[in-house]
């Protein structure tokens, strides 16, 4: 009996070992999550930049899961987060980092952690000391930044190699002496790897900053090449019509009034004096100085919500397409296909909005779940090894709206049947399914789109294996939900 039960035991013991793990690891993501939100939405505390910081270096993290685009973001060097904390905001700040290191499973980030760790208990001691100055310790820390500043991350280990085999050997040595000068040694070897971290972040982004603009550059040198092809093209004509020429000229205005009022869409821009902006620009250098890296943002001119004068560009930006990128490439699922039988949408009244904005249709990248129903007949007629037809058991809409006017009003769906029919009738043919109409419908400068599906009864469940979901958020509409299944009695 007793052989059997230890077996039994074992079994039991990594089956909860193996939950606990899922559950660090779920905690650790939603953690992950919060922070990018907070950073996001201007709300982030110091180990929420350590945290994304760690997200763009991590080389084993999902990119799907990355609530933001770390592109948009203007990071720090990770030593500025310590900067300006006082004791209590580094005490704080120390809890939150044993927080990411007791839930860290991964050898890299549990180092990237122990170094935060490192530098913000040095930090502590710093601002303890700095009231010990009669005791001669601000001398002492001097004499150890001489001596470990300057030198590199590999002459640090070589040091820290030969101070513990003299640690260890039984030679008649000042043990206080060189403990002490081990502990200082790790804070300068943690700076050592954090400023390698620094480099590394720089010169990945500088490296896609390069291409960015190097492909941008060739852009911009094929529009000028043909605006040039076409003025060199009708040069002759303008020559042979000087007094044409002068007289056009004679009838632009050169009185610089008009550009001196302000224009209706500027007035809700904010104002300030010369004062608060020399500031301004004043603490921007600053913080520029000690970022070292500032990501290229687009224009704030170029949006979707711009008028049609003076758009030129497509549909969507960097953001849209990277969430765009992120949903295609999630990919199919086992049972799934790709659904784009879009139709043709009737409207009847054209939207105010159209003579301002440029109306266009949504992105949008839709799957259809297909299964087998094992009803009655088809368990008499099929089995395993010769299935029946697989029939539609439901879809996953994910529209982008990334350019709305107004984004306090999310986008809407309805249902439209044909032929007066009614929700739960049905009109076609024995063996067929019903269909209807399911309308997106958004504000500008999105015109409607909408698809056909079949007509079944959906299930609102909130169990996660039937998958409903409809929500609005990050400019993208996700509407996933499956049909009711029908249980056959016996």
């Amino acid at each position: 009996m007793s052989r059997s039960t230890v077996p039994s035991k074992r079994s039991a013991d990594a089956q909860e070992a193996a939950w606990v793990a899922d559950e660090d690891r779920f905690v650790l993501q939603q953690a992950k999550k919060k922070a990018a939100i907070r950073v996001k939405g201007g709300r982030a505390q110091p180990v929420d930049w350590l945290a994304v910081t760690l997200a763009v270096i991590d080389p084993e993290r999902n990119p799907l899961d990355d609530e933001i685009d770390a592109d948009d973001l203007d990071l720090s060097a990770p030593e500025t987060v310590f900067e300006g904390l006082d004791d209590a905001q580094l005490a704080e700040l120390g809890k939150a980092i044993d927080t990411y290191l007791t839930l860290e499973s991964s050898k890299s980030n549990h180092e990237y952690w122990n170094m935060m760790k490192t530098i913000c208990n040095d930090r502590r001691k710093t601002s303890s000391d700095g009231q010990n100055t009669a005791r001669g310790v601000s001398s002492v820390a001097a004499d150890l930044d001489k001596l470990l500043g300057p030198k590199s991350l590999e002459e640090l280990e070589k040091l820290e190699k030969q101070i513990r085999a003299k640690l260890a050997s039984n030679e008649p040595i000042d043990t206080d002496y060189w403990d002490h000068l081990l502990k200082s040694l790790l804070t300068y070897k943690a700076r050592a790897k954090l400023r390698k971290v620094s480099e590394s972040i720089l010169d990945a982004r500088s490296g896609g900053l390069r291409k960015q603009q190097a492909a941008e550059a060739m852009a911009l040198k094929s529009r000028l090449e043909a605006r040039l092809q076409t003025q060199s093209n009708t040069l002759s004509g303008e020559t042979s019509q000087n007094h044409t020429g002068a007289s056009d000229l004679d009838r632009h205005p050169l009185d610089p009034e008009p550009l001196l009022r302000l224009r209706s869409e500027d007035k809700s821009l904010p104002s300030m004096t010369s004062v608060e902006f020399a500031q301004s620009i004043t603490e921007d250098r600053r913080r520029i100085l000690k970022v070292g890296f500032v990501p290229h943002r687009k224009r704030p001119g170029e949006n979707g919500s711009e008028p049609v004068a003076k758009r030129s560009r497509t549909d969507g930006g960097d953001s849209t397409q990277s969430a765009f990128d992120r949903e295609v490439a999630r990919g199919l699922g086992e049972n799934e296909e790709l659904f784009t039988q879009e139709e043709e949408v009737v409207t009847k009244n054209r939207a105010q909005w159209a003579q301002q904005y440029r109306p266009r249709k949504p992105k949008y990248f839709n799957r259809v779940s297909l299964g087998y129903e094992w009803n009655k007949y088809n368990q008499t007629h099929y089995d395993h090894d010769n299935p029946p037809p697989k029939v539609v058991q439901g879809y996953k809409f994910n529209i982008f709206y990334p350019d709305l006017v107004d984004k306090t009003k999310a986008p809407t769906y309805r249902i439209e049947r044909e032929n007066g029919r009614k929700r739960g009738q049905t009109f076609a043919p024995a063996g067929e399914d019903d269909t209807c109409l399911i309308r997106f419908v958004a504000g500008a400068p999105y015109e409607d789109i909408a698809f056909r599906i079949v007509d079944k009864e959906w299930d609102y469940s909130a169990k996660r294996e039937r998958g409903f979901k409809s929500s609005f958020d990050k400019g993208i509409l996700q509407l996933h939900f499956q049909f009711k299944k029908i249980y056959y009695r016996k």
